[in-house]
């Protein structure tokens, strides 16, 4: 499959983004996903982040496996997450669960700098290549256990999280800047929730639940995952 094929593969896939965020909006109160988000999603090949027998199938809206237990996130989950965050340009994010690279990939081409945290260690090695091939240098990563994020640089103005804990883990909302939004899915397995935790200018924490997710648990000791798609929600 040639280049070209490719691009017209990743606009199809931009075009049922924006349909299923209609479809959805009921439960996310958004009837569209932000123009910029759309267009990261739209540059973003998401066919060099997947295994090489997969690339066929990188731009359907499902998540995919990429080997040692972990997959590449369902497009539709990208961008709502993405867009929950309302990233700015001159914004530093925190990414908890690097993958292969790809969500990390289209932070970087909305915010100023994007920290990344992977577990395991031939995964972070994979993204670093990949992400090194395509140029991306305004993306740094560390193997450690995203539970407790990257104090080092912290606070961060956005931060998000690729899999469910019970409760939010404290040391991520202490690394949230004050002003600054995290997406993360949390709660039991079978009643997870995406949640939007906004925290004010006074450091006062606020969540909002979006809509009931799966998402591979994390919990203190484990290690993050991508594998993320919705739960009990009909596809458009």
């Amino acid at each position: 499959m040639d280049d070209d094929n490719f691009t017209n593969l990743r606009q199809q896939m931009v075009q049922e983004i924006a349909a299923h965020a209609s479809y959805v909006s009921e439960h996310t109160g958004k009837a569209s996903v932000d123009q910029r988000v759309l267009g990261a999603m739209g540059k973003v090949p998401r066919h060099e982040f997947v295994p090489v027998e997969l690339k066929p199938y990188a731009y359907a809206n499902v998540p995919l496996p990429i080997g040692y237990g972990k997959t590449i996130s369902q497009p539709f989950i990208v961008a709502l997450m993405t867009d929950l965050l309302d990233i700015h340009e001159d914004d530093i994010v925190l990414e908890v669960g690097t993958g292969f690279g790809y969500h990390a990939a289209i932070l970087a081409e909305l915010a100023r700098k994007v920290f990344s945290v992977e577990i395991v260690e031939e995964v972070a090695a994979q993204a670093r290549k990949r992400l090194a091939r395509l140029g991306y240098d305004n993306i740094e990563m560390r193997v450690t256990n995203g539970y407790y994020g990257w104090a080092e640089y912290a606070p961060f103005d956005k931060l998000i999280v690729a899999a469910a804990p019970d409760l939010i883990p404290p040391p991520l909302i202490a690394q949230l800047k004050p002003g600054g939004k995290m997406v993360i899915p949390a709660g039991l397995a079978g009643t997870q929730q995406l949640m939007l935790v906004d925290k004010s200018d006074d450091g006062r924490v606020t969540t909002r639940e979006i809509l009931p997710v799966r998402f591979a648990e994390l919990e203190e000791g484990e290690h993050p995952t991508l594998h993320a798609v919705l739960s009990d929600l009909p596809k458009a």
